[in-house]
């Protein structure tokens, strides 16, 4: 295995204590978002281990296996602006940002890991200042293309210094399913404080680890997913990055997420009431316990059992089955269960630099939509689930001409 690219690490990325207890082991498992470009690939594909472990001090859930993130975002292949669903929720984001602070066109929005830009897009249609901050250089072209300004770099507390001497403060610092891809939790988290202006806010989204418990959906842990937060976990991030929780509300994206607001204390307080209210929801729920994530790890391998007998009995039938979706979290379900081109003939995907190649792992051929009203499979699992309801709708003609549907999770079933 490369050194250079892969380590584990033994410390608590948030308090730095070594009492990390695994209690989800996913196996030896390819990167996520390496689609393969031929079968010539097949024999060199890397996989690296991908454990979860929970900190005994802090709560913080957290995988040790870090992969270089040269290697895992510098050529990325995954692009928001390919979902309606995240189209919608991207214009709802800027509407109530905008609202909430009273931005203005002298104010300054900037995004880290802004991907496309189509967030930011969202921002310059209310006529404020905008940033991106990516460090995919396919990505970040392709936002720079759109109008988007975007600075091709990671991010990290040197690069906020250098973006205020240049740019000056922001009211709003974006950050979207980035703070768990980080290895230096802290320092981003302090990087973004630096951005700010006295009365700004740092304005994070992450999946919520309460959700992921609760909707058993072990799928979106992979190695880009370095953390799962709860409201607790990031009230200690917080704390140690010099920063006041405002608020935290509940986004129904991505299986659900929270949105995160946080300002400086001086000019904000402390922690709000709510947020203190919401952790000892957590607490009473047990999600400060060790026990409920092992307990989470047995109901895991009893999802694998469960779907992969469903989908052997439909083949044993002589049923024809497919996916839709080529997303991480479908590589992460595919791997752990064993789910192979023997039981998936193809998946199809909207996003073009995916189509033509194959699933990592397990080596499923990535074809275009339109393959499945082309080839009429009798079912198809949707490993996007998260798009359940856009996909389903998007393809009625499937439907209609009697194609049935499967969502793996939290329970296997056909709709």
């Amino acid at each position: 295995m490369d050194s250079g690219m892969y380590h584990r690490r033994a410390d608590c990325r948030v308090c730095g204590a070594g009492d990390l207890e695994i209690f989800l082991s996913l196996g030896p498992t390819p990167l996520a978002n390496a689609c393969l470009a031929s079968t010539d690939a097949f024999a060199d594909e890397p996989s690296f281990p991908l454990d979860v472990a929970f900190c005994m001090r802090c709560s913080l859930v957290q995988t040790p296996d870090v992969i270089n993130p040269e290697t895992l975002f510098r050529h990325y292949l995954y692009v928001t602006g390919t979902s309606d669903t995240i189209a919608e929720h991207n214009r709802q984001y800027a509407d109530t940002v905008v609202a909430l602070l009273g931005l203005s066109p002298s104010d300054q929005v900037i995004e880290i890991a802004s991907n496309d830009g189509s967030l930011l897009g969202c921002f310059q249609a209310h006529g404020v200042k905008t940033l991106g901050v990516e460090p995919a250089t396919n990505i970040a072209e392709r936002a720079r293309a759109a109008g988007v300004e975007t600075l091709d770099v990671f991010f990290d507390d040197h690069t906020a210094e250098t973006i205020r001497a240049s740019r000056g403060a922001a009211r709003a610092v974006v950050a979207n399913n980035v703070f768990a891809h980080v290895d230096d939790t802290l320092g981003f988290l302090k990087g973004c404080r630096k951005l700010l202006s006295d009365d700004g806010r740092v304005i994070i989204e992450v999946p919520y680890l309460g959700e992921l418990l609760d909707q058993l959906e072990y799928d979106t842990i992979y190695h880009e997913h370095l953390c799962y937060f709860s409201v607790h976990a990031l009230r200690a991030a917080c704390d140690a990055a010099g920063l006041s929780m405002v608020r935290v509300d509940d986004v129904d994206v991505h299986g659900g997420s929270l949105r995160l607001y946080a300002g400086l204390p001086d000019h904000c307080g402390g922690h709000a009431a709510g947020v203190l209210e919401r952790i000892e929801a957590e607490q009473r729920e047990g999600l400060h316990e060790l026990g409920r994530y092992q307990r989470f790890g047995r109901d895991v391998a009893e999802h694998r059992a469960s779907l992969v007998e469903m989908l052997t009995g439909l083949r044993r039938d002589g049923k024809r089955l497919a996916a839709y979706g080529a997303p991480a979290k479908g590589n992460t379900l595919l791997n752990y269960c064993g789910i192979g081109s023997d039981l998936i003939e193809f998946t199809v995907d909207k996003n073009p630099l995916k189509v033509g190649s194959f699933t990592p792992g397990m080596h499923i051929p990535i074809e275009n939509v339109g393959r499945l009203t082309e080839t009429m499979p009798d079912y198809v699992l949707i490993l996007a689930w998260n798009f359940a309801d856009e996909i389903m709708r998007q393809q009625k003609p499937y439907r209609d001409r009697g194609g049935r549907f499967m969502i793996p999770i939290p329970v296997p079933k056909i709709v």
